[in-house]
């Protein structure tokens, strides 16, 4: 009985953990491609045309492509156009001040390599490439010719950099609403590939990233591209993946797909057989978005990984019950009783923290693998609903209370019961950690979300997002106005001097924040909507701050 009570906790608490780290890859995943789309609306705002020729509108061209890399300098650094004739037009951002211009008139040329300070800085020649680049030949090129709007291409490997890379691409019309060109904006999978392959997930545990036919992304283990014997680089499948996990992990998530007629949605969790025929646990999930973006990420992790504690645990009372079954059977009696209470316990808490419920103190105080997995629960919890960095409720956490506040709503059909949803975006938080340092970016992301909580009340909800994102639940508000002066307060607060030698560098740099809102049931009805809502009022505030039509500079 107490082996069986142990497993089914193991069971529900592995559940659990997998579907977060499934989770914590997807925001991983949204936090690299969020940005993309407002890169290509800046570069080429919907309604302005093709140019008629690359080398006379060259100047409006580089202003707005600078403009479109500061939005998201990391990682859309590189917006480029090319059209049909062949020609080629691209700005690489190497920092907040310095770039690169790649530039060919003519479809038989190599690209020309120019070097520039600031917005409107001398193009200095630099270096010419030796290979022809044909953008009419290129994935995104090819990709965004045939979408009606925006589409992801095919993750490939990059003409320069040799990496894979995904790029969001768009097609650009002339006067006469024809064809022309295509307008790009590369995301780099270099550092989404390191944030997987940094996750620590267990001993024998992985975790990888695939499209839906099997070509390795991301993964903690092996490689995505491999050496071809004629020199060139060619990408790694799941099928074809040297870690024989990785291999069945593919194999159960593509039945899965054949199941469901190619519907596959997430996240999944369940148990398999390894190659070895041992238990595996293994979560997955789809990601997709309006772009056609689609990608599966996956956690796998061997049973026997949870297991070794409770096991551990199984033989410590199986010994104890024989020799007190021996003594006296009584006494026998009351030991496994006692021990498979406090596992009853824990087997409930498990499910209860699987359904997302918040758990009281267990109240189980003992010494041994029981007491250490009934603390463990304690601090899981602690730790799947707060950022440890701010001390603030994290993404999952604001989710739930946001659903959980609309299914109060919607319960009690009070249309006075209202409430608001406020999106925080810090301006030049990546010159922050470029200027000072991440271990002062950090104390600058603790110092904003107690800027933020001091603005609301005791019983808003304020939740970090995501890197330098926050969210704010505000209860019980009337109207607009009562949500926009609270957002005005958290933007003059942001704003506000911070002590020490960082005031001259953020003040140097323009350091602030943008907040968007969102009402219920105005702006949305559901959880998702809102916070879309409100992340878009926000990028619509950033970039109208950040236009040189709106009379404000360009880098606040």
């Amino acid at each position: 009985m107490s082996y069986i009570a142990g497993s089914r906790a193991v069971d529900a608490v592995s559940v659990t953990h997998l579907r977060e780290m499934v989770g914590r890859i997807g925001q991983a995943v949204d936090r690299h491609i969020v940005g993309s789309a407002a890169v290509l609306e800046a570069a080429f705002p919907e309604g302005v045309h093709a140019p008629r020729s690359l080398t006379s509108d060259l100047d409006e061209l580089r202003t707005r492509f600078w403009i479109a890399t500061s939005l998201h300098r990391d990682p859309n650094n590189y917006v480029y156009y090319g059209n049909q004739q062949g020609q080629f037009i691209g700005l690489y951002r190497h920092s907040e001040h310095e770039a690169e211009l790649r530039f060919k008139e003519a479809a038989g040329d190599t690209r020309t390599i120019f070097r520039f300070s600031g917005i409107d800085g001398y193009l200095d020649f630099s270096a010419r490439e030796k290979r022809v680049y044909n953008p009419r030949e290129r994935p995104w090129y090819l990709a965004g010719q045939t979408a009606p709007s925006h589409t992801w291409t095919e993750v490939y490997i990059d003409f320069t950099t040799f990496e894979l890379v995904a790029t969001r691409a768009r097609r650009v019309l002339d006067e006469d609403g024809a064809f022309a060109g295509v307008v790009a904006t590369d995301v780099s999978l270099k550092d989404l590939n390191e944030f997987v392959g940094s996750l620590k997930i267990s001993e024998h545990g992985l975790a990888f990233i695939i499209e839906p036919g099997g070509l390795l992304i991301a993964s903690t283990v092996g490689a995505n591209v491999r050496l071809l014997p004629d020199g060139t680089s060619a990408r790694v499948n799941a099928s074809d993946s040297e870690d024989p996990l990785v291999r069945r992990a593919y194999e159960v998530i593509r039945e899965a797909g054949a199941a469901s007629g190619g519907r596959l949605e997430g996240p999944v969790a369940r148990t398999l057989e390894g190659p070895l025929g041992d238990a595996v646990y293994i979560a997955f999930d789809r990601i997709k978005d309006d772009a056609g973006l689609d990608w599966i990420t996956a956690v796998v992790v061997p049973r026997s990984d949870f297991m070794h504690g409770v096991s551990d645990n199984l033989l410590q009372v199986g010994a104890a019950g024989l020799t007190a079954a021996v003594l006296a059977l009584v006494i026998g009696m009351r030991v496994v009783e006692w021990v498979a209470r406090d596992l009853r316990r824990v087997a409930d808490a498990a499910r209860r923290l699987g359904e997302g419920e918040s758990l009281p103190p267990l109240g189980i105080e003992r010494q041994d693998e029981i007491g250490d997995l009934a603390r463990s629960f304690e601090v899981m919890q602690y730790r799947l609903r707060t950022d440890r960095l701010t001390g603030l409720a994290n993404r999952e956490t604001f989710t739930r209370e946001l659903e959980r506040r609309i299914g109060r709503r919607l319960a009690s059909g009070r249309k006075g019961d209202g409430f608001a949803v406020l999106f925080v975006d810090l301006n030049h938080f990546k010159d922050v950690n470029d200027a000072l340092g991440h271990d002062a970016g950090d104390s600058v992301l603790v110092e904003v979300a107690q800027r933020i909580a001091g603005q609301v009340r005791s019983g808003d909800l304020v939740a970090r997002y995501a890197g330098d994102e926050f969210v704010v639940l505000l209860d019980s508000v009337d109207n607009a106005d009562e949500v926009q002066r609270v957002r005005a307060e958290i933007e003059m607060a942001l704003a506000a001097p911070y002590a020490g030698d960082r005031e001259v560098t953020l003040s140097r740099i323009g350091f602030g924040g943008a907040v968007g809102m969102a009402l219920y049931p105005h702006d949305g009805t559901a959880a998702d909507e809102l916070v879309r809502h409100a992340d878009r009022e926000m990028y619509d505030r950033k970039f109208a701050s950040r236009s040189p039509l709106s009379g404000r500079s360009a880098r606040g």
